[in-house]
């Protein structure tokens, strides 16, 4: 399956979502829209996963790499989670201590 993300501006965080599955061959264009959106200078990011039905360790690698990248930046990573299926997944390797989740986009860009 195909991964589409699209990025927009909501009050000072960048919201980039994410829809379908992150894996180790979608992975890569979630991580090269984060790195540029922390290239132009926007450490505050939300990264809205509502739309995605399967993630999987390379796409958990993307997130803290991101996670790594907006702190050093001085900024933070906030996550849209609205599946069961994927919550779990952040509950079990305990990322969900490390990287804030929300149930909407706008909840995390307000936080």
């Amino acid at each position: 399956m195909d991964l589409r993300v699209v990025t927009r501006q909501e009050g000072d965080f960048a919201v980039v979502s994410a829809a379908g599955e992150v894996d180790v061959f979608t992975a890569p264009t979630l991580d090269a829209e984060l790195a540029a959106q922390l290239a132009k200078g926007h450490a505050r990011l939300v990264v809205d996963l509502s739309q995605v039905s399967f993630l999987d360790s390379t796409g958990l690698g993307v997130l803290v790499k991101a996670l790594k990248g907006a702190r050093e930046a001085g900024g933070v990573l906030h996550l849209v989670v609205t599946s069961d299926r994927i919550r779990k997944i952040f509950d079990i390797t305990g990322l969900d201590a490390s990287i804030p989740l929300f149930d909407t986009a706008e909840a995390a860009a307000t936080a």
